[in-house]
């Protein structure tokens, strides 16, 4: 069997045996929990997203149904003025989101005030659950040069641990497990799993994150991806709050796939505090040249 074949068959292999449903942990008390998924696209818009006229998006619907499954009520909205209440009612907060929110977007949808985004990093800093998909890196960009690290870091890019930087195009490609987490690949920690996606590049990373999954760059097409290894799957603490990040999420397909839904419930559950985790900073140790822009 060509090796590639045998990657392909190792990661059919690791899908087949997730049970998804039972990678969700419940609050400790019992209780129905509630999530924001927030939506909304100030910048390129992807097609999970979209929405059809009154339809829900297709990643809005899987959340819904993922919740509908395991336990817990999802709100979805693209409405920026939400941040200006209350947020308490929520558990945890899920942004699949693009462009600086706090300014128009081309559906008109009410944006983020200065005042919703800093209501927003206090709740997580004072410790709600934050789970950020794919392009919700690519969300309130630091100044300075957009492919390169940067000393002025913006504070929601602080808070999620890595920025976007740009992408190839979409293509198979290995991500290698890093470190044990709910809902991670159940693979041994230094093997690998095959994906088709579009993976993010990406910069100004937290150096007190904990990587889950390690964007494996050996062979990739594309010059964005010419660069030593780096994280594509965190997690990390901000203040009191628990931050989880995955970059991946492009495709619709992805959406559907067993080990993604397993690593979403994992993240949300982690996030919300139903279940524990061991998130000592690893950047280091798992990504030792991650900040690394080129070869």
């Amino acid at each position: 069997m060509k090796r590639r074949d045998l990657l392909k068959a190792a990661s059919a292999a690791a899908v087949g045996c997730l049970a998804f449903p039972l990678r969700w942990t419940f609050a400790a008390d019992g209780r129905k929990q509630r999530i924001l998924y927030f939506t909304r696209s100030a910048g390129f818009e992807h097609s999970v997203v979209h929405r059809d006229g009154d339809n829900l998006s297709h990643s809005e619907k899987i959340m819904i149904e993922l919740g509908q499954k395991t336990g817990f009520d999802v709100d979805c909205s693209k409405d920026g003025s939400l941040f200006d209440g209350d947020l308490n009612k929520y558990d945890a907060i899920a942004f699949y989101t693009s462009g600086d929110l706090t300014q128009p977007d081309a559906l008109k949808t009410p944006p983020m005030t200065l005042k919703g985004k800093k209501n927003l990093l206090d709740a997580i800093a004072g410790g709600k659950g934050f789970i950020g998909f794919h392009a919700a890196t690519d969300s309130f960009h630091s100044p300075g040069p957009g492919n390169e690290n940067t000393e002025v870091i913006d504070p929601y890019i602080q808070m999620i641990g890595g920025e976007f930087v740009s992408h190839g195009p979409q293509q198979d490609a290995k991500i290698t497990l890093a470190a044990k987490f709910p809902g991670a690949p159940p693979i041994e920690v230094g093997q690998s799993v095959s994906l088709m996606e579009e993976w993010y590049a990406s910069k100004n990373f937290a150096k007190d994150m904990r990587v889950i999954l390690i964007q494996e760059t050996t062979g990739m097409q594309g010059d964005v991806y010419q660069r030593p290894n780096f994280p594509c799957t965190w997690a990390r603490k901000h203040d009191k709050g628990r931050v989880f990040y995955t970059s991946l999420g492009h495709r619709e397909d992805v959406w559907t796939n067993p080990m993604f839904q397993a690593l979403t419930l994992g993240g949300l559950a982690w996030a919300m505090g139903n279940v524990e985790a061991d998130v000592t900073p690893n950047f280091d140790q798992a990504t030792p040249q991650g900040r690394q822009m080129k070869r």
